[in-house]
């Protein structure tokens, strides 16, 4: 199914956010995701399901100093 992932159309397989968040390589680090708007929390992402034309957005933190 084609989604917009932070502005990028793009095609993914993955039927709910927590699939998402393992295809991109982000399980176990700081991000925090939105979904058309909305704040999902991370305890929702395998509830979350994803659905054509989604506008999802993950902002992960990067740490430096």
């Amino acid at each position: 199914m084609q989604i917009y992932l932070n502005g990028e159309q793009i095609e993914t397989p993955c039927q709910n956010l927590l699939q998402l968040i393992q295809a991109l390589a982000l399980e176990g680090k700081r991000f925090a995701v939105e979904k058309n708007e909305m704040i999902i929390a991370k305890s929702k992402l395998e509830l979350t399901p994803i659905s054509e034309q989604d506008r999802i957005e993950i902002i992960h933190a990067v740490g430096g100093g």
